[in-house]
């Protein structure tokens, strides 16, 4: 008999052999885990610091809550920020949107930022494929550090939200959003003529120009992606579908290509079961082609999709018997820790010496 102890953590299918960047991972979604991850970055936070969240469209919104988000800002004096947003709503406009994220809590566990209140500034990118340059809020320049902290989830028009949107249209301004939308034709409405893929390359470009803004001398930003409430629907939908899979965890990087990449691979690598179903969030990020964000993010030089996944999850280990016979709809599809494929669709894991695996997208120890 054979026993398989499960490490509660999901790692990518495929490492290669170039440099790879760190993306620390934790099962446990609270305030003292957020603390964590943030903490095994080992970057201090230092000067003004700011922390870019999305606060949601409406109460229904899966935002990150204030209460989730306490223990961060108190430890590093963070400033909420955000942009106003370019769609109609209660965001639109910061005298509204102020009032908003008053009334979910925010204002009660740190101080708010709307960086566009006073106007725009434009910073240089790298790529001038479709943009010419990122309009973000004015206020960016009041900043020395950046927390871009993003709940990963489904987006209608990006197939997916984490750090990457959360940086690029999160930090534009209102005309901003605009420009990048519209892939460099206007900054006035958020529809044009361009390809979906010129959008989202234009996102990849946005989120370089930021990125690169604090990485001059006395600067720095660190991401942070937390997997809950995996909706097909972005925080910017006031009536979110409900989510169809499980929570996942918290990653943190200091790159942010690495931590989406890391990210969208533990969404199509998913395990899933009856109640617990990555499928429809795939189909939304297929839909979207928004793996494309990531390919290009790479291919400008923002960051590598080859990563390391460190778990530093707290919590015990849990063990699972395996005498009773596997059910034959129970397929093993089998990896090793770098990256070669052992089994496929096998229906026993009784050839595995022992070692660790990555079974159905979780990592696990195999002991005799």
């Amino acid at each position: 008999m054979k026993r398989i102890i499960v490490l509660l953590v999901f790692l990518c299918l495929g490492m290669g052999s170039f440099a790879q960047s760190n993306v620390y991972f934790t099962s446990e979604i609270t305030p003292e885990s957020l603390v964590q991850v943030f903490q095994a970055l080992g970057v201090p936070a230092n000067g003004s610091v700011a922390l870019k969240i999305s606060t949601g469209e409406s109460a229904q919104s899966n935002y990150l809550r204030p209460e989730f988000i306490r223990d961060l800002v108190e430890l590093t004096s963070a400033t909420i920020v955000e942009c106003n947003t370019a769609y109609g709503g209660v965001r639109d406009n910061t005298e509204s949107h102020l009032q908003v994220i008053a009334e979910r809590g925010f204002t009660e566990v740190a101080k708010v930022d709307i960086m566009d209140a006073d106007g725009d500034l434009q910073i240089p990118v790298s790529d001038t494929t479709w943009i010419k340059y990122d309009i973000v809020g004015e206020h960016l320049a009041s900043y020395d550090f950046m927390i871009n902290l993003a709940h990963f989830k489904g987006h209608a028009r990006g197939g997916y939200g984490g750090v990457l949107k959360n940086q690029s249209i999160g930090v534009a301004s209102k005309h901003g959003k605009c420009y990048i939308h519209t892939a460099g034709q206007t900054t006035n409405i958020i529809y044009g003529n361009n390809t979906q893929d010129s959008f989202l390359e234009s996102m990849a470009a946005a989120a370089q120009a930021v990125h690169n803004f604090f990485k001059q001398d006395g600067k720095d930003i660190v991401y942070i992606n937390v997997m809950n409430n995996l909706s097909v629907d972005c925080d910017c939908n006031d009536h979110p579908a409900k989510p169809q899979m499980n929570d996942v965890g918290i990653l943190a990087s200091t790159d942010p290509v690495a931590l989406d990449k890391a990210c969208l691979d533990l969404i199509f690598n998913y395990n899933s079961t009856q109640g617990d179903d990555a499928q429809p969030l795939i189909d939304r990020i297929n839909e979207m082609h928004g793996t494309h964000t990531v390919e290009y993010a790479e291919q400008i030089g923002l960051g590598s999709q080859e990563y390391n996944l460190i778990d530093i999850t707290t919590t015990g280990i849990q063990e699972i018997d395996q005498e009773h016979p596997n059910p034959d709809c129970l397929r093993y599809n089998v990896f090793s820790i770098d990256g070669r494929k052992v089994l496929s669709n096998a229906k026993s894991l009784e050839s595995l010496p022992a070692g660790i695996y990555i079974i159905n997208g979780k990592k696990q120890i195999i002991t005799k």
